[in-house]
């Protein structure tokens, strides 16, 4: 039987449905089990990236092979995000009660995580493509590689800062805000989606789906936001 697999797992891997398959089924099983134990640090997202990281490298297969079915995800990423509209208009009268104090949050929430980022990454003695790419780590992942390919960055290293960022939001965001006492669902949201985007959305929607439209509207202003301050920032600076 081992045999039989063995000789087997050389043509599965040449489907890029296979692995289509086994992201979903990686985070689904994840997705299970983060519901089970209710542990903040079991991150669905964050876990499955490490294992599949872990299966591509046991099974030396190239990430090449491995994309060309798991792009289907990516194309879906799109209208997924669109989606996030529905929430949000449902909270439309919210949304417009709460305008000035989300807009202040906005702008400070969105300059201090350029601002800290870049200063210590100065601080570390980071080179300047480096620098770029740490300004937008906290939008989504399209925008901040938009913003640093235009500018001359390493586009790779924001993918890899924006995921980072993402995961460690999700994981600690509900935590610190638990530990402030923090319990508003609209503030918790925003706070989650302007901090780490995407994954922060879906950590949110965990909560309530009052978070999570809330976070979606944080995680698509600080977009905005971030795409104007990262070049104004670069021509200051």
């Amino acid at each position: 039987m081992i045999e039989r697999l063995h000789g087997l797992w050389p043509h599965l891997q040449q489907l890029p449905v296979f692995w289509l398959l086994a992201t979903l089924a990686v985070f689904q099983g994840f997705s299970t089990l983060a519901q089970r134990l209710k542990q903040p640090l079991i991150n669905p997202v964050g876990l499955s990236i490490l294992s599949l990281i872990v299966v591509l490298q046991v099974t030396d297969t190239p990430y090449a092979q491995y994309w060309a079915g798991a792009q289907w995800l990516h194309f879906v990423l799109g209208p997924a995000t669109v989606a996030l509209a529905v929430p949000l208009y449902q909270q439309r009268a919210r949304v417009l009660a709460l305008w000035r104090p989300l807009g202040l949050t906005l702008v400070w929430g969105s300059s201090c995580a350029i601002l800290s980022a870049t200063a210590i990454g100065w601080a570390l003695g980071a080179s300047p493509p480096s620098l770029l790419a740490l300004a937008p780590k906290s939008a989504t992942a399209p925008v901040a590689m938009g913003i640093v390919e235009k500018l001359g960055g390493i586009v790779s290293l924001t993918a890899a800062l924006v995921i980072l960022t993402g995961v460690t939001g999700a994981l600690l965001g509900p935590w610190l805000l638990d530990r402030l006492a923090i319990r508003t669902p609209a503030v918790r949201g925003f706070a989650l989606g302007l901090a780490s985007h995407g994954i922060g959305t879906a950590r949110a929607f965990q909560e309530s789906e009052e978070a999570g439209a809330f976070a979606g509207l944080g995680m698509g202003l600080n977009a905005l936001m971030t795409s104007l301050l990262v070049p104004l920032l670069v021509r200051l600076v």
